[in-house]
């Protein structure tokens, strides 16, 4: 898979968010811890902002809607940007499936958002989510992820990267493309 990052057009500078995106199991909680210790800032896991409601109904095996995904992402993208504010830069793990919620959290945050997605094969992903445990997110769920999913367009602030890669190899690429801006 070949990397592909968007230009910013100097979005960055002052505060800004962070968001490492993509389906459940391509790693998106273990970039944001490395990224937020290599930054020495905050990771917010979006999954700590979903309703109680929201993770009933995914570990009993239904999709959200965007009616139970609207609060959830506003709830997060508020936190982002207040974080960012207060020092400069917040980390957030969030699925961000689909433009209007990248477009949603950009809103709630009033601060630049920088999309990091992983993507990888769905035999891969399926792979990891089988071996999780204690996670509410099923994967009888991943096909209505992939489903969901709209990978970041050409004109969004996104950088696309392997998820098979090994977590420091993304680290790397994703603060030299952060800190190019």
């Amino acid at each position: 898979m070949q990397v592909k990052a968007v230009d910013c057009n100097g979005t960055g500078g002052g505060a800004r968010g962070i968001v490492v995106m993509g389906v459940s199991g391509t790693g998106k909680t273990t970039l944001s811890k490395q990224l937020g210790a290599q930054l020495d800032c905050p990771l917010l896991e979006g999954d700590a902002f979903h309703s109680a409601a929201n993770v009933a109904k995914m570990r009993d095996g239904h999709a959200l809607t965007d009616a139970d995904r609207w609060p959830w992402l506003d709830r997060l993208g508020v936190a982002i940007g207040e974080t960012a504010r207060e020092g400069g830069t917040a980390v957030a793990a969030c699925s961000a499936l689909r433009r209007a919620y990248r477009e949603r959290l950009r809103a709630a945050a009033g601060v630049p958002l920088y999309f990091v997605f992983l993507d990888t094969d769905a035999q891969e992903i399926a792979r990891r989510m089988s071996g999780r445990k204690d996670h509410y997110m099923p994967p009888s769920l991943l096909g209505s992820q992939l489903a969901t999913l709209e990978r970041p367009a050409a004109d969004e602030c996104a950088l696309t990267l392997d998820a098979g890669l090994p977590p420091e190899a993304l680290v790397a690429q994703t603060l030299a493309w952060v800190q190019r801006d």
